[in-house]
């Protein structure tokens, strides 16, 4: 706030004191995408949710399913947490347990990205990595690599007696952007939103902030995106499952998060448009995110092309660019 006796200072609030880093997750910052916007007719705003402590959305559900099982008495004190990633949930939750004093345990392709397995180990996860199907290329992780993932995730669970953190099924993943990560797109918004799109994979993100802003406002309208060659919840034939965008596009046409949640449209991107476009962040907005920002930001483009021209399209940008620096995405 202003200073009356300084009127050219200003005085920021002091933020409260976070009692962990888990204190610090949520509430991330969204802003204008105007410079990627080449003449296009609209508004393009970004949640830029790479800015949690891990490094991606995924820290949000993270938290919200082991203080859900923590208080429904689910995981026991000192319990070992397991569960499949494709890299974000796992550095969450490795972050949280962490914090919490739980064992974690991470299991995950071979084919995603290496710097997510070493960030995991760096925050003290154990990190098992399974390797890939027969006819899978490393970048490439198919619903094929998930299913070994899955496999290997369960006898672990049985072995260790462990909590399985199960993303895929959990409430508590839907519900932390229900009850946080769209609000804050609200509000951050001034509630002036037409139109939401998500990469899906397992759906929470969508289901959750779609709920969230429809009940503020029912005509926004929300979109499914997914890779054009395995786009399946749009009800379409797999091509191929072989694409680029990691943590999703596994091409599971049904997904528990997106029970009874409203769908307006889907959408389809290519691995060339959603890279093309997450170098374009980088270059003209200061934005270093990973291949999905790309791929939603993309659409998001597409959509101000055409049913929502002069409109206003929000976004969630899932992970950081430093998640790829290995991968194609980036260029030496």
């Amino acid at each position: 706030m202003r200073d009356p006796s300084n009127p050219l200072s200003l005085r920021a609030a002091r933020p409260a004191l976070g009692q962990s880093i888990v204190d610090a997750i949520g509430n991330t910052p969204m802003i204008e995408l105007s410079r990627i916007l080449d003449g296009r007719e609209g508004r393009l705003l970004a949640k830029l949710d790479y800015l949690n402590p891990g490094l991606s959305r995924k820290d949000r559900i993270a938290r919200a399913m082991l203080e859900a099982a923590i208080a429904d008495g689910e995981l026991e004190p000192g319990q070992t947490v397991v569960e499949l990633t494709s890299g974000n949930t796992g550095t969450g939750l490795a972050l949280v347990c962490a914090v919490l004093g739980y064992p974690f345990v991470a299991v995950m392709s071979e084919g995603n990205s290496p710097e997510r397995a070493r960030m995991m180990r760096a925050l003290g996860a154990e990190v098992v990595l399974v390797p890939q199907a027969g006819e899978s290329d490393v970048g490439r992780v198919t619903g094929d690599d998930l299913a070994l993932v899955e496999e290997r995730a369960r006898v672990l669970t049985a072995e260790r007696q462990a909590f399985r953190a199960d993303q895929f099924s959990r409430r508590a993943n839907r519900m932390a952007h229900q009850l946080h990560t769209g609000p804050e797109m609200w509000q951050q918004s001034a509630g002036q939103i037409d139109a939401f799109c998500d990469f899906v994979g397992t759906g929470g993100t969508y289901a959750g902030v779609t709920v969230a802003l429809k009940s503020r406002r029912p005509k926004i309208r929300c979109y499914v995106l997914e890779p054009v060659r395995s786009a399946v919840i749009a009800g379409n034939p797999i091509v191929s499952q072989q694409h680029q965008i990691q943590g999703g596009g596994y091409a599971m046409a049904h997904l528990e998060m997106l029970r009874d949640v409203p769908v307006d449209g889907y959408l389809t991107v290519t691995d060339d448009d959603a890279i093309a476009t997450a170098r374009a962040l980088a270059r003209r907005e200061g934005v270093f995110a990973g291949f999905s920002s790309g791929a939603v930001v993309q659409a998001a483009l597409d959509l101000l092309e055409g049913p929502h021209r002069g409109q206003t399209i929000a976004v969630v940008l899932a992970d950081s660019g430093l998640k790829y620096l290995s991968t194609g995405l980036w260029p030496d």
